[in-house]
């Protein structure tokens, strides 16, 4: 938990604010039953962010990546995730979604995370990236080509 208060237009405008990569070829690194990969970015006026992509090695459809924002002294936050579709959540039954934090969930001491909703726009990690990639204002890293099969249809 946070001393500091967002509120939902601060959480908006931390997920939109431009992040530049300033790790643009972080490496795959291998831990226990998954993959991770860390880029490290920021904004202008030095905000920093990871951006972070999670995979697990036996399930292609547990995946999950976002903007954590980093805070001297404190437990990053992280302002949205794109999850897939390898567990429900809530009502929402194997299908892949967003989770968004909200000023709500974090002034009420609830995990950052407890709002998702589902979403049709990506299939797979690649896909999710893409998604953050365009929502959350990140340069300099290169979109994955095949976006074709990234999406359905969309």
């Amino acid at each position: 938990m946070t001393d500091q208060r967002f509120s939902n237009d601060d959480l908006d405008k931390l997920r939109s604010s431009l992040k530049r990569v300033t790790n643009p070829a972080a490496r795959w690194v291998e831990k226990p039953g998954h993959r991770q990969r860390n880029y490290d970015a920021k904004t202008n006026d030095g905000v920093r962010y990871r951006l972070y992509q999670r995979q697990n090695m036996n399930d292609e459809k547990d995946f999950s990546c976002g903007p954590a924002l980093i805070r001297e002294g404190e437990k990053s936050l992280s302002l949205i995730r794109y999850n897939g579709s390898s567990h429900r959540h809530g009502d929402i039954r194997y299908d892949c979604h967003i989770h968004r934090a909200t000023a709500e969930a974090i002034a009420a001491g609830k995990r950052v995370d407890s709002y998702a909703e589902k979403t049709d726009r990506y299939q797979n990690l690649e896909g999710a990236l893409v998604c953050l990639i365009k929502d959350c204002g990140v340069q300099e890293l290169p979109v994955p080509e095949e976006q074709g099969q990234l999406f359905n249809g969309a």
